[in-house]
């Protein structure tokens, strides 16, 4: 019964998505035209909330946990697991008062309506990856933003999605970077689970009656710790939220 849901919930879940994209594109290019930077980024989490709740419509289950806690006068580095790419908008929607912006490859910066737009106006670092100068170049701006600004930035420190949910090892080389010009920024060890079986198929047919739950786990200071040392304890605690420890 659930695959046959599938088939049929699906198409109505993707419509949704691309019309919402659609839609907020010139959104986005009307308010950052006559209201700027604050005007835009509403929009842009009213698409995100949208595109979240949307997924009620396959019947999740979706919570955010922990966010409550999270400090209102310090700059944050996001550090999450990567599972899909519908990880992106309940970053945007839960953190939306710390403005995050995101690590993310230089491609997702042109061709996708909405999403390309965001990247490149919403202060993000796309990055390419076989251009180490110019990656470190871009981090050490995103770096020094939300050092100025109190924001966040968003960073998947394994790099490419994991497709069955199994959390990669992480690398600490773009934590060391944010750090090093974000040196008062706290590290939110951020767990994504339910994404990977959201998309166990692929994007066709999407799964059925999925429990989507994100949470925020305790925030680290990181002031006088090694990166790499930083960057394996949020690993652990990462896979510990997920059961994932052997």
């Amino acid at each position: 019964m659930k695959k046959i849901l599938s088939y049929i919930l699906s198409p109505i879940y993707l419509l949704l998505f691309g019309l919402v994209l659609g839609i907020f594109h010139p959104i986005q290019v009307v308010c950052r035209w006559i209201g700027g930077y604050q005007l835009r980024k509403k929009s842009v989490d009213i698409m995100n909330y949208i595109l979240v709740y949307g997924l009620t419509i396959l019947g999740s289950r979706i919570r955010f946990k922990g966010f409550g806690q999270l400090p209102q006068n310090r700059p944050l580095i996001i550090v999450s697991n990567h599972q899909s790419t519908f990880d992106i908008p309940p970053i945007v929607w839960g953190f939306r008062k710390h403005r995050p912006k995101f690590v993310s490859k230089i491609e997702l910066g042109k061709g996708i309506p909405s999403i390309s737009y965001n990247l490149r106006y919403g202060g993000s670092a796309l990055i390419d990856r076989k251009n180490p100068r110019q990656a470190v170049v871009e981090i050490m701006k995103l770096g020094k933003h939300i050092e100025k600004e109190n924001y966040s930035a968003s960073i998947f420190p394994e790099g490419t999605r994991s497709k069955d949910g199994k959390v990669k090892r992480f690398q600490h080389a773009g934590i060391a970077s944010l750090l090093k010009y974000a040196p008062s920024a706290l590290l939110v060890p951020f767990v994504i689970d339910g994404n990977s079986k959201l998309m166990e198929n692929g994007y066709f047919p999407l799964s059925v009656g999925t429990k989507l739950t994100y949470t925020v786990l305790p925030a680290i200071d990181p002031a006088g710790r090694d990166p790499k040392e930083l960057t394996k304890e949020i690993e652990q605690k990462i896979k510990e939220e997920l059961g994932q420890i052997d």
